[in-house]
Formats: C-alpha cells, sequence, structure tokens
C-alpha cells in the first residue's frame, strides 16, 4: 500500500556537505568565537611549541583555545565533558576543524597555560567592551548578616521532596 509519507530509512548512508560550516545558521556562536580568537595576541601560547623536537606533535593552540573558550561560554567547564562534546556538538567540532585530542590534552593544555589564560580573559572583556557588548562598572554588595526568627531545621524541611522530621 503506497504512502505518501516521506521515506525513513536510518541505515541510509548520509553524504555529509563539504564544510561543517555549512551545518551551522548564520550567526552562530561558534562563528563570533572563531572569529574573535584570531584577532587576539595568541603569542604565548605558541612560544612553548617553539623550536621543534623530537617530541610528538601537540595540537594547534588557536584550536584548543577556541574549544576552551566555547566550552566555557556553553557552560561546560571539564575537559572530559569538552572531549565527548567534540564528537556530538557540531559546532565543537566545527571549531576543531577535525581533530579530536583526549580529555588529558585539553587538561595538560589549560594546565600549562593558565597565567595566559587569565591574561586571553582580559582582552576578551576589553574587546567585548570595545563591541558594546558589556558595560564595566563597579557592583557592590552588602554582607550585612541580620539575626532571624527562623529554625534551621524548619527551613530545610519545609520543601515539596523533603521527608518530615520525627518530633
Amino acid at each position: 500500500m503506497p504512502t505518501s509519507d516521506r521515506p525513513y530509512e536510518p541505515g541510509q548512508a548520509m553524504l555529509l556537505p563539504a564544510a561543517l560550516q555549512d551545518w551551522l545558521p548564520p550567526g552562530h556562536l561558534a562563528y563570533f568565537i572563531h572569529d574573535m580568537i584570531d584577532t587576539l595576541d595568541l603569542s604565548a601560547f605558541y612560544a612553548r611549541n617553539e623550536g621543534g623536537g623530537a617530541r610528538n606533535q601537540p595540537f594547534h593552540p588557536a584550536m584548543m583555545v577556541k574549544e576552551l573558550v566555547y566550552g566555557y561560554a556553553t557552560g561546560v567547564f571539564c575537559s572530559r565533558k569538552i572531549e565527548r562534546r567534540l564528537h556530538e556538538d557540531l559546532a565543537l567540532r566545527m571549531l576543531a576543524a577535525g581533530n579530536f585530542p583526549k580529555h588529558r590534552t585539553i587538561r595538560d593544555f589549560r594546565a600549562l597555560h593558565l597565567k595566559v589564560f587569565s591574561n586571553l580573559f582580559v582582552q576578551v572583556v576589553r574587546l567585548a567592551r570595545e563591541m558594546g557588548l558589556v558595560k564595566l562598572g563597579t557592583v557592590a554588595i552588602d554582607g550585612t548578616k541580620v539575626k532571624a526568627h527562623a529554625s534551621r531545621h524548619k527551613a530545610i524541611a519545609t520543601g515539596a521532596c523533603s521527608t518530615p522530621r520525627p518530633s
């Protein structure tokens, strides 16, 4: 019996586009991070790899910075989760350009360049301020402690999912 449904064949091989960028919509966060990181001074990240040597070829520092910044921007901070998302997240895969560093490599890169990352984030905040994306100012927080007449146990045990305490 013929139907008018679209064909559904899960086992069919899929031809992917020539570039991963064709899968992301215009204005995606990954494009912004890609372009922004390319404008920053990354010379401190390259300094460690200068001179060559007999060790394994490291991943490109700009690619590693882009993956970490995209991970931070999307709320992923753990190197294991970033490694997993490299296989699952199309935007992160596009930023990595087909590279799949292991979580240890991501962790070690972050640890080796911790001070350089703090300088990089200062550059990012300055760039965001120049673009009008953020306003910098003073934030004041009042740390005054006020005595109240609430029981600590009553405050904890009042939720809908909490178990009643025996009296």
